[in-house]
């Protein structure tokens, strides 16, 4: 059963969405699913020629993650927007913890609106995304 906008009040949590732990193949599944081979995130040499320690993930993989908390509450038809930033790097063998947690609720044109804020970590405290998203509720 889908959440109802009558029943969710300002300062709820959403269910966290919690990805293990990020590896190479999911970095490889990622850039073929996306179409984005940028070898920054499957060759370690350029990488690390780049200077960068590592491959790492890519910032929408990230941002995909996060949208499972939206998705697994209210369903992927109730998100009207979604908007991230992205603050650090998701690198391979770290857990990805996503949570939300409802900011406000209106009524606009006939919808009812709930806003949520946003978060994706990686070590505790380490932000990689932080951001927001409305979605229409029945």
């Amino acid at each position: 059963m889908a959440v109802r906008y009558a029943d969710v009040k300002v300062g709820d949590e959403l269910p966290k969405y919690v990805h293990a732990k990020v590896t190479r193949t999911d970095l490889v599944k990622y850039a073929g699913a996306s179409g984005d081979y940028n070898p920054m995130h499957h060759d370690e040499g350029i990488a690390k020629m780049a200077g960068m320690p590592s491959v790492f993930a890519h910032g929408m993989f990230s941002m995909g993650l996060l949208s499972n908390v939206l998705v697994n509450w209210a369903g992927a038809a109730s998100v009207k927007m979604f908007d991230v930033q992205f603050r650090a790097i998701t690198w391979p063998d770290e857990p990805v913890t996503c949570t939300g947690k409802v900011a406000g609720k209106r009524e606009e044109g006939g919808q009812k609106l709930v806003d949520v804020e946003l978060l994706c970590e990686t070590k505790p405290g380490t932000k990689t995304i932080i951001g927001k998203a409305t979605l229409r509720l029945q």
